[in-house]
């Protein structure tokens, strides 16, 4: 490492810890996905009787490894900061190759609730490749590096529910998860000899007998934080609360009954793609107009385009508008960790990183309860009509915050 790149505080290596980031997110996120197709077969096959049970174990089995990595997400960011955030990644891939083998060994329910939540304790590889990603790229290319890796998170999400329908009838449901073992264990390989993270400076003598102080108190300005901290929830809670009655939603707009699975497939695949399409682009335009500015931007464009969204007629003109919106979201979570790395300290980046993706699980998991619920007792508009209102809340709000942030910087810079 030259020292001029010692000096900017990035790494140089970070083009290539770029790309097997990329890939092993890629992977392991098809590896991960691809049993929602499949999964209440699974849950049949190991004992569980009749529709509700399926469905109730179903849910709970899948559901059980977003509610586990949103506990630890934020210990492993402040391992990461002290021991190193490339042997994260390691522990991350290898943990997960060896639960997710042993998923397609199970025998009744239980055990296959109690995998799911080992995956999530002992997993977390996406998000610890965004904390590596935005602590050692150069600030002023981070929101392309992050939007680039968003995609490939996105894309790996995308295939693997189209793998996991495929898979099973030909190799069979267990061989499926084994195969998925060993995707996993080649990211553990490319990530055990590929990676290089710069050595991490001793600590003064000094500094190492003092009372280390939280992540949190060692944040000079906290607003920024914070708001990224509840745009981040509130993107994955306004995603996800639609999930729930897209495929209710389009068995009301379309004629032939046995095409809307397919067709509530669609409609779903076409925000991912969207968001694959814009994250890198938008993650560009953010790196020269300012991350704060394509955030504020992106939550009023979904906010508008939720509103057709409830009063839409046929399937394609839903598909189309989800395809919008997908192409509005891409670069919000780019930007949120940008936002957040250019507001903290180096030594409590991994920490402060995984509050804010234990935030976006909370929306994952609160998103489709809250749409589930809306949709069952008002009505399928009223998800659309408020997700929109609350997208806008969030638009305003950032607009407050940074407002209010660069009228401050303005006063202070004008003290003598």
């Amino acid at each position: 490492m030259t020292r001029e790149d010692t000096q900017s505080g990035y790494n140089i290596h970070w083009r290539r810890n770029l790309a097997v980031c990329f890939a092993g997110s890629f992977s392991t996120l098809i590896a991960m996905t691809l049993l929602l197709p499949f999964l209440p077969l699974y849950v049949e096959q190991l004992g569980a009787q009749g529709h509700a049970a399926i469905v109730q174990w179903s849910g709970i089995a899948y559901g059980a490894t977003f509610f586990a990595a949103a506990m630890v997400a934020p210990l492993w960011g402040r391992l990461g900061d002290r021991y190193g955030r490339k042997v994260m990644l390691v522990r991350a891939s290898f943990g997960m190759a060896i639960c997710m083998s042993l998923t397609g060994m199970v025998e009744t329910v239980w055990q296959l609730v109690l995998l799911r939540l080992l995956i999530g304790f002992a997993g977390g590889y996406s998000s610890g490749s965004t904390i590596l990603v935005a602590m050692q790229t150069p600030k002023d290319r981070s929101g392309w590096a992050l939007g680039i890796l968003s995609a490939g998170i996105t894309a790996g999400s995308l295939v693997g529910p189209l793998l996991g329908g495929v898979l099973p009838p030909v190799i069979g449901i267990r061989a499926t998860f084994l195969l998925s073992g060993g995707v996993i264990f080649l990211a553990f390989l490319a990530t055990t000899f590929l990676i290089k993270e710069s050595p991490r400076p001793r600590p003064a003598k000094a500094d190492a007998a003092a009372k280390p102080k939280s992540g949190w108190s060692r944040i000079p300005d906290k607003r920024p934080v914070v708001a990224m901290l509840t745009t981040g929830m509130l993107l994955a809670f306004a995603t996800m609360s639609i999930e729930p009655i897209i495929t209710v939603y389009v068995q009301q707009l379309i004629e032939d009954q046995s095409r809307v699975t397919l067709v509530a497939g669609v409609v779903m695949s076409a925000a991912a793609l969207g968001t694959i399409l814009s994250a890198s682009w938008l993650g560009r335009l953010a790196d020269r107009i300012g991350h704060w500015n394509v955030v504020v931007g992106a939550l009023a464009v979904s906010a508008l385009l939720l509103i057709p969204q409830a009063f839409v007629t046929s399937a394609w003109q839903l598909i189309g508008l989800r395809f919008l919106m997908g192409l509005a979201l891409g670069g919000l979570l780019p930007c949120i960790t940008s936002v957040i790395r250019h507001n903290i300290p180096d030594g409590v980046g991994g920490n402060v990183l995984g509050l804010a993706i234990s935030a976006q699980y909370v929306g994952q998991v609160a998103g489709p309860l809250a749409g589930g619920f809306a949709g069952g007792h008002f009505g399928m508009p009223a998800v659309f009509l408020g997700t929109s209102v609350l997208m806008a809340l969030g638009a305003v709000y950032n607009w407050i915050v940074q407002s209010r942030r660069t009228r401050h910087m303005a006063l202070e810079a004008g003290q003598p």
